[in-house]
């Protein structure tokens, strides 16, 4: 049930029965030269198709399709949204659903870069009484199967696009290898932030692609993505929030 597909009336009779609502939210950014820019808005919004199959009494708010991601501004396409603007944004509709009598708020993320956001969002509504369920999808799946486990960019988000749209993917780059830029030799990048010196890690503050010219980085090469890794990964997480949204009923809120 999409609230931009619905009458008022039908959203009052709604919340007189419920008080609970999905909120998904992404970005739009850079995800290697290989997978679109919508990743991060894509793959949740076909586990919410993959829920809908199987419960369309569950409230689903429109997408949020941008999200702060700071370090990948520079890639062309990317839409970096200030964390504070975000804070504001995401805030007010969440209140918005409250008002209207939504009590538990699961917000459904695709982007590690609105977890902060999500979290001081979560702590304020808390204390109002209502109760903000953070699902990072794709941190959700290294818990179901650990061999899904990915960086950004990589196999895993990479079968998370298949299982939406295998013509999304740009196969003549898929197979490009994952080039770091070290500080030095003795200074080797690893993540985003990470780098190595002496065994231990420390974080340098760098915009991607300072790091790496491509934008994907992680463990898991994208040319290893299949779209039946996809399709089951997909699956199995809109049958788990199916699982949790029946849990969560029992809960009450105040």
């Amino acid at each position: 049930m999409r609230l931009s597909k619905i009458t008022w009336p039908a959203a009052e009779r709604y919340f007189k029965e419920s008080d609970m609502v999905i909120l998904p939210i992404g970005s739009t950014e850079c995800h290697g030269r290989h997978a679109p820019l919508g990743t991060d808005t894509l793959v949740p919004d076909k586990i919410l198709d993959l829920i809908e199959e199987k419960n369309d009494n569950i409230l689903i708010a429109p997408m949020i399709p941008y999200g702060a991601c700071q370090s990948l501004a520079d890639y062309p396409g990317t839409i970096n949204i200030d964390p504070d603007v975000l804070y504001q944004y995401v805030y007010q509709i969440v209140d918005g659903l409250y008002s209207h009598g939504a009590r538990k708020i699961l917000v459904l993320n695709g982007h590690g870069g609105n977890i902060k956001t999500i979290e001081r969002v979560g702590l304020e509504f808390d204390k109002k009484g209502a109760m903000v369920v953070m699902l990072n999808w794709w941190l959700m799946a290294w818990d179901m199967k650990p061999e899904w486990k990915g960086g950004h960019g990589g196999g895993e988000e990479t079968a998370g696009i298949m299982a939406v749209d295998p013509s999304l993917i740009d196969m003549s780059q898929i197979d490009l290898p994952l080039e770091m830029n070290n500080l030095t030799e003795n200074l080797v990048a690893t993540g985003f932030r990470t780098v190595r010196f002496k065994g231990v890690e420390i974080e340098i503050l760098r915009n991607t692609p300072k790091v790496t010219d491509n934008g994907w980085i992680g463990p898991d090469h994208p040319n290893t993505a299949t779209v039946e890794w996809g399709r089951e990964m997909v699956q199995t997480t809109a049958d788990y929030i199916l699982d949790l949204i029946e849990e969560l009923k029992k809960l009450s809120c105040n």
